[in-house]
């Protein structure tokens, strides 16, 4: 058996390691998830229209497509081989450009690599080597994949955050994160309370002001850290993205009829939330005298 004072100081380099690795798959994900997304809408208004249809392949529990076909350069196709592939790494030796055509490898790429292992060390130098560091290393991964996408497609797709809520009710069951009845009604509080200013929104100005997305987005982090928390998150989440979206405003020029997506802004406030909520709770109760 491994020795605790050994897992101790190994554990923050495996969970860097290991996060790279995982940002290498996130890579694929980001771009993957939304094209299949597509597919399947178009396959679906193809059959509500009567037209003949040929079913999308669907293996390894309908992720085949983020295996198959493997990697290639989108300019020349150029089959990315595996010493080309290794994470942040292969885009220093390739000093950022495809080995075969030469042209640019997005910067992206690696920094969502480096980010995934930065987090992921992050979260184990948090929790520590323990149980509770897994659903958070989950949860953080997840994060990451939902903000990129929400940042080029403005979607926070199902696939990714119907899993979490669910895993985030089933870590609680024994109070890992937040006793159970706070988790389930973080949950409930969590979609609701979006849903509400969705629909006062629209009732006031006939626009639809977010997607439903990202209610199922707080409802995750109430199943996570219970519906005390969920307060901050909307209020952080809500400067974050009020600050962001004036700056574009008057320092881009961005139409303000634009919208903006509102996810990457609750990802950001929930992982604060994750790191130092309960802190960040405990010091306003204190601030106001409570």
């Amino acid at each position: 058996m491994l020795d605790p004072a050994v897992l101790a100081a190994t554990a923050p380099y495996g969970a860097l390691l290991l996060g790279l690795i995982v940002g290498s798959f996130l890579n694929v994900l980001i771009l993957r998830l939304p094209k299949r997304m597509q597919a399947e809408l178009g396959e679906a208004c193809a059959e509500q229209r009567g037209e003949p249809v040929e079913p999308l392949p669907s293996r390894w529990f309908g992720l085949d497509y983020l295996i198959t076909p493997g990697s290639t350069c989108p300019q020349c196709n150029h089959a990315i081989r595996a010493w080309e592939n290794i994470p942040v790494v292969s885009y220093l030796i390739l000093r950022g450009r495809c080995s075969a055509c030469r042209t640019k490898i997005g910067l992206r790429y690696p920094i969502v690599e480096a980010l995934t292992g930065l987090l992921s060390l992050a979260v184990v130098l948090h929790f520590g080597a323990t149980i509770q560091a897994i659903p958070a290393l989950i949860l953080t991964w997840g994060l990451l994949a939902l903000t990129v996408i929400d940042l080029d497609e403005q979607l926070l797709p199902d696939q990714i955050t119907l899993p979490l809520l669910w895993l985030g009710l089933l870590v609680n069951i024994d109070g890992m994160f937040v006793d159970l009845a706070s988790a389930v009604i973080g949950a409930a509080a969590g979609y609701l309370s979006l849903w509400f200013v969705f629909q006062l929104f629209r009732l006031l100005t006939g626009r639809e002001g977010m997607g439903y997305g990202d209610f199922k987005l707080l409802a995750v982090f109430g199943a996570f850290l219970g519906w005390q928390l969920l307060p901050q998150i909307i209020l952080v989440s809500s400067f974050i993205g009020a600050a962001v979206g004036i700056g574009l405003v008057v320092l881009r020029g961005r139409d303000r009829q634009i919208p903006i997506p509102f996810g990457p802004y609750l990802a950001g406030a929930g992982l604060i939330a994750l790191f130092w909520g309960e802190e960040i709770n405990r010091g306003y109760l204190q601030l106001a005298g409570i």
